[in-house]
């Protein structure tokens, strides 16, 4: 198994994390070579397994409910001033979303919470202006719980906290590719925030409603 070295980076969109980056240990050293033509698919193999292997990390249970693994947890962002005054399972302190959009979710969320058990949560936000750590009680995050947060401060809007239970029923490649999809600058920059974070929820309903088994959440739908 690659070892894990923590660093300080570039801030992180998720609440739980602070700012981190993981490293993979034992990765092929790429040289001058390495630009060569022969060996260009090389190249790009080396790089895909990377990402990869980094998503599959951050996407891992343990690190989704492991606030200790940061080394910068306790300077993390925690403003529990930003939540509401009552539980909501979308909070958007950003103003991505409509009040009807907002009670959509909502609703679809309940629904996919009663008939799965599993527990949406969704965060729309511009890093730093975010709850942060103080979310984590406020929804009570556990190994059913997926923490959505969606913001664009890094490029990609989608992002995602797996719990541990649902880590093992879904692919880990769904959630790569469904940030390929509706996450890229590209699509929310044409069709809003607002689309983005609309069409990954309804996509990953969609996918936890699906019987486990080899072929469920193949498609992004």
């Amino acid at each position: 198994m690659a070892m894990l070295l923590l660093r300080q980076a570039s801030p992180s969109p998720f609440p739980f994390q602070s700012r981190q980056q993981i490293i993979l240990q034992n990765r092929p050293i790429l040289t001058s070579k390495s630009m060569q033509k022969p060996r260009t698919l090389n190249l790009k193999k080396n790089l895909s397994d990377f990402s990869s292997q980094s998503l599959k990390f951050v996407l891992s249970g343990a690190l989704a409910l492991g606030i200790s693994l940061s080394v910068e947890a306790k300077v993390g962002v925690n403003k529990p001033e930003l939540l509401p005054k009552e539980f909501s399972t979308v909070i958007d302190v950003a103003g991505f979303l409509s009040a009807g959009q907002e009670n959509r979710l909502r609703q679809e969320i309940d629904n996919l919470e009663k008939d799965t058990g599993f527990k949406l949560r969704v965060l729309a936000q511009n890093y730093p202006d975010t709850p942060g750590l103080a979310i984590k009680d406020f929804w009570q995050v556990d190994d059913r719980t997926i923490v959505f947060v969606a913001d664009p401060t890094f490029g990609n809007i989608l992002n995602f906290n797996v719990g541990s239970t649902i880590d093992l029923d879904v692919p880990r490649s769904f959630w790569s590719r469904l940030a390929g999809k509706y996450g890229n600058i590209f699509y929310w920059k044409e069709k809003g925030e607002d689309a983005s974070i609309e069409a990954a929820v309804m996509a990953i309903s969609s996918c936890l409603k699906e019987p486990v088994g080899p072929n469920n959440c193949s498609d992004v739908k």
